[in-house]
């Protein structure tokens, strides 16, 4: 039994001897694993480092021969594109063929086109008058019925013609036909037509801003204004800067009976007409202009039934100025014109009474302002001024043209001042409320005017000025 408990003794003791070894041995081999552990890991660090730089290599070899490749494929392009176009050259040209021949053949719905468009215009009046000589009065005048006609003859050549019937008569107002670019912005004009003198003398009655023309446009050239026969060259000049610019020069038969009613040999009168246009802003345009009128009488009554022959000019100058303000988001509803013309009037003559060679000077101007205060109703007021010459014998009946170029009394002048609205019903359809009242020195007497007018158009054209 000794023997037994002594072995079990030595057994257990060597038993806790072995656990003892086999725990060091652990820790012992922990601690080579966590070593080896953190060997790995700066291995893999400096694999890591590694491995970035050669793909950063890699990458700046890839960059350098794309942009080598880039650059020959350039070239490569190019080369074949030289050759291309040297080959191109060298290739004899194709024989040029003939165009097929068309044949026009006209059919009945196309001969329409040969018909000219016409249109017709009204222009219909009521007047209230009174002055200091005679009892209030008034009248309905159908002033004018105008048919005007327009074709294109080919497509140089254009044709117009106005012809105003009255009541009393039928006349041919304006025909004539236009040459277009006979040469460098160049137009010819052949016929009758409103001369270019400033700017509203070119116009048809039914086409002005008031109900007639300015009063010293009346007085110098008479009621209907200066409308002649001859030809007209109207040459678009080169601008200068941003300024375009226009000259009118015509040639035409001396036949106004105010300023030529002595030209018994009808010779022509010479008219050139300078205009300068230029925009101040995009809502605003400037326009001013020169004129002067050349022309010769050579036949006179002289007191006493006796005629001499005597040739003496006649000169006439005029300015005009324009000026509109049309903003471009409203200038259908919003504008403001301002527009003036001055005139001057030089006639040398035979007097009448004897008395030898004399001349004749006349001046006078106009200015208007007007305004569009809706898409349908302007509002404007002009103001004219007329002063004759004074001649001791502008009554004799011998020379019936001095009148109203010239008068008895001293130092004359008329004036007129003219409010005026226009009420557009439609573009075809207007009417216009107007009062004139007018006085003067040495000419009339005080006048009021009230006049309504209507004015419509039945045609393509509506209401063209011209």
């Amino acid at each position: 039994m000794k023997r037994i408990f002594i072995i079990s003794i030595l057994f257990i003791l060597t038993a806790f001897n072995i656990t003892a070894i086999a725990k060091e041995d652990n820790i012992n081999n922990i601690e080579q694993l966590n070593v080896k552990i953190f060997e790995l890991q700066q291995q893999m660090i400096e694999m890591q480092k590694r491995h970035d730089a050669e793909i950063a290599a890699l990458k700046k070899q890839i960059d350098e021969l794309s942009a080598v490749t880039t650059k020959q494929k350039a070239q490569d392009e190019l080369t074949s594109l030289r050759q291309l176009a040297e080959a191109k050259a060298r290739e004899k040209p194709a024989a040029e063929e003939k165009p097929e021949e068309i044949v026009f053949k006209s059919g009945s719905l196309g001969l329409q086109a040969l018909n000219p468009e016409i249109s017709v215009t009204g222009d219909f009046l009521f007047s209230s008058r009174q002055d200091t000589t005679s009892t209030e009065s008034s009248d309905f005048d159908f002033r004018t019925l105008g048919i005007h006609v327009e074709s294109w003859l080919d497509p140089y050549t254009r044709f117009k013609a106005a012809i105003p019937v009255t009541e009393n008569e039928t006349s041919l107002g304006e025909g004539y036909i236009t040459l277009y670019d006979i040469a460098d912005d160049l137009n010819l004009t052949l016929g009758k037509f409103r001369q270019q003198f400033g700017v509203v003398n070119r116009w048809h009655k039914h086409g002005l801003d008031q109900v007639d023309f300015p009063l010293a446009l009346r007085q110098i050239f008479g009621n209907g204004g200066l409308n002649q026969s001859g030809l007209s060259l109207d040459w678009m000049m080169p601008p200068i800067g941003d300024t375009s610019q226009q000259l009118t020069f015509q040639v035409t038969d001396g036949s106004n009976s105010r300023l030529f009613g002595e030209n018994a040999r009808n010779r022509p009168s010479l008219l050139a007409h300078y205009k300068n246009y230029r925009d101040l802003s995009k809502d605003t345009y400037l326009e001013w202009g020169l004129t002067g009128l050349l022309g010769w009488n050579d036949e006179w009554d002289i007191q006493g039934g006796t005629k001499q022959n005597s040739s003496q000019m006649t000169t006439v100058l005029g300015a005009d100025l324009s000026v509109l303000w049309e903003p471009t988001e409203k200038m259908r509803y919003r504008n403001i014109e301002w527009r003036s013309e001055a005139y001057w009037l030089n006639k040398k003559l035979l007097a009448p009474d004897g008395s030898g060679s004399d001349n004749i000077n006349a001046w006078g101007l106009y200015s208007y302002l007007q305004n569009k205060v809706s898409r349908t109703i302007d509002i404007g007021i002009r103001g004219d001024f007329y002063v004759p010459d004074t001649k001791s014998y502008a009554n004799l009946s011998s020379l019936p043209s001095l009148s109203p170029l010239a008068v008895t009394g001293d130092n004359p002048y008329l004036w007129q001042i003219s409010p005026y609205i226009t009420w557009w019903q439609s573009p075809f359809v207007k009417f216009r409320l107007e009062y004139d009242y007018s006085n003067g020195k040495r000419i009339d007497n005080p006048e009021h005017i009230v006049w309504l007018q209507l004015i419509f158009s039945a045609g393509p054209h509506k209401h063209e000025r011209y």
